[in-house]
């Protein structure tokens, strides 16, 4: 299944220069996804990073990752309206610098997954060649649950036995997972 930047919209909260997905070019709800970023000399952080020799942020490519992800684990309709939260990130490796004109083909797997904590493996590559790697926990959750449960981090904590020192979200899906996704076409 693909899913182009409005369908994307509908189940992640970001919206630029935050939005670092382009379109989804495979989809199995809850297992994987495949999307694609296409790097323009535009991006507003190439200003400053590097000027005179533009490379795209590391952190921004596991950021697209964890979008990817978050699309994955977000269009199972168990997980409409909920949020999709960074826990942690771990063998983060980076290969290659990613520049202005490349397309970023973004890959995340589904792993494991107990409760509503998760871990996604993840590739990015360009033209075929793997630039990061990363394995990236997930936590889901909704503002109610957050509020009752004193929030993902205690959550995390419980499951993992590791103090998190911080979090992010990763994605908050709306009524409609997978607009035009019915669950039985999957």
């Amino acid at each position: 299944m693909e899913l182009e930047i409005g369908q994307i919209m509908e189940i992640l909260p970001h919206r630029q220069p935050f939005l670092l997905i382009d379109a989804v070019e495979e989809l199995e709800p809850g297992k994987r996804a495949v999307a694609r970023k296409c790097v323009s000399y535009n991006e507003p952080y190439f200003g400053g990073h590097f000027p005179g020799e533009p490379v795209m942020p590391g952190v921004l490519i596991v950021e697209a990752l964890a979008q990817t992800g978050a699309v994955a684990i977000l269009s199972m309709e168990e997980n409409c309206g909920k949020t999709a939260y960074f826990a942690e990130i771990n063998r983060a490796r980076f290969k290659k610098k990613v520049v202005p004109g490349d397309v970023l083909t973004l890959t995340t797997e589904i792993i494991r997954q107990k409760g509503p904590i998760g871990i996604g493996s993840a590739t990015a590559s360009v033209r075929g060649e793997v630039v990061c790697t990363a394995e990236l926990t997930f936590a889901i959750g909704s503002k109610e649950e957050e509020r009752k449960n004193g929030g993902f981090v205690s959550e995390v904590e419980k499951r993992t036995g590791r103090k998190n020192t911080g979090g992010g979200s990763t994605g908050a899906a709306g009524d409609d997972c997978v607009p035009g996704l019915r669950q039985g076409d999957q």
